[in-house]
């Protein structure tokens, strides 16, 4: 809900329908890393799957998938997470995901990055996410890959078929 001033200094609620170019969310997704992934992935291109629990509620035409290149249903204004999980093997290991997008459907470049690393002694546990708005206007051209990036080949991207560990979720926030 967004607030507005009014004639005599009161705030009014307006819905966000009532805004033009901003009515009701068309499109959710999400995807995740089923299995683990060790070394670096650029970009992830194994492993991946649309989430389908039947509890999931994804909204509209979701995303398409081929060869880790990711490609949206309809031009908009995207908000686009990935929120990474790791298994570090020593204390001083970290890993990095990366959001990277192109609009020209060649030069990908990070747009985003989450670092996780490990906590100390007894936690080889943690867990980095990002974002990025992305202003998607020719799908042909504008395009979105993540890469994992590991400072040793021990370490572990988790990832699980039943619930997010690694994953990515798409929403459309808008009209570009």
């Amino acid at each position: 809900m967004a607030l507005t001033r009014i004639n005599n200094n009161s705030l009014s609620s307006v819905t966000a329908a009532g805004i033009p170019g901003h009515g009701n969310l068309t499109m959710a997704d999400q995807w995740r890393i089923t299995q683990d992934l060790t070394g670096d992935h650029n970009p992830i291109s194994t492993n991946l799957a649309r989430v389908d629990e039947n509890v999931f509620g994804g909204i509209g035409t979701g995303m398409s998938e081929s060869s880790g290149i990711f490609t949206f249903p309809s031009t908009g204004i995207y908000l686009i997470h990935f929120s990474i999980v790791v298994y570090t093997s020593s204390t001083s290991d970290y890993c990095r995901g990366y959001i990277r997008t192109t609009n020209d459907n060649s030069s990908y470049q990070a747009a985003a990055t989450a670092y996780a690393s490990a906590a100390g002694t007894g936690t080889p546990f943690n867990s980095g996410s990002t974002q990025f708005v992305f202003d998607v206007t020719d799908t042909t051209t504008h395009k979105v890959a993540f890469r994992i990036l590991q400072a040793n080949t021990s370490n572990k991207v988790r990832g699980f078929t039943a619930e997010n560990g690694t994953f990515m979720t798409f929403i459309r926030l808008g009209d570009t």
